[in-house]
């Protein structure tokens, strides 16, 4: 019987996407599109999310691409412009499950260091939460079967008690070879019948 609900952050409760920021510092499209697409990626940006500190990849990267220095800084400062608010209909869903005194924990692959600011903005949602896997805290990542391993421990969940929701299939995937029950997130309202499903509320 599933009895809590393990959220992912990005894009799941909060929108994510590091063109909101740098739409307000590069006009151009075509300019913007190239530098988030070959200067800061993804790939880039996920070292932070594995723990590496951001005045190592940015002194990197400028290194690479001197010119583009200060759109480079922008990014630590200004990371929280990159989440442009959240995903419809879930804050509240979260504020229902705990009213509904469901356990609520998330695991989530982020910047320690920039968690800290995000987290303390948003405190009213997440000190809902029983507790919070941060991977640039732990230095493991989602899909490494680790995180879940840690996970399970730390929640105190055996096998087949949580639904784990997801926006990342392959993170699924790994979770439900864990031991959680996996949700392929795409909105809530393909959340809402599998919530009920398992007996919870939906919103």
């Amino acid at each position: 019987m599933v009895r809590a609900v393990v959220f992912d952050v990005g894009n799941v409760l909060y929108h994510w996407s590091p063109s909101a920021l740098y739409s307000k510092l590069i006009p151009d499209a075509q300019e913007r599109d190239w530098f988030l697409s070959h200067v800061v990626t993804p790939a880039w940006h996920f070292q932070h999310d594995a723990g590496r500190p951001f005045s190592e990849t940015s002194a990197e990267l400028i290194a690479q691409f001197p010119a583009y220095r200060a759109l480079i800084e922008a990014w630590g400062p200004r990371f929280d412009e990159t989440i442009t608010g959240p995903v419809e209909g879930m804050i509240a869903l979260v504020e229902l499950l705990d009213a509904a005194h469901v356990p609520l924990f998330a695991i989530t692959n982020f910047s320690a260091e920039f968690w800290v600011d995000f987290r303390a903005r948003r405190a009213d949602v997440f000190d809902r939460f029983t507790d919070i896997i941060v991977s640039g805290t732990e230095r493991m990542m989602k899909p490494e079967p680790a995180i879940y391993q840690l996970a399970r421990e730390r929640f105190a969940l055996n096998a087949n008690e949580a639904l784990f929701v997801d926006d990342r299939i392959e993170n699924v995937a790994t979770a439900q070879a864990q031991g959680f029950i996996g949700h392929h997130f795409i909105n809530h309202a393909g959340l809402a019948p599998v919530l009920a499903a398992h007996h919870l509320p939906t919103g």
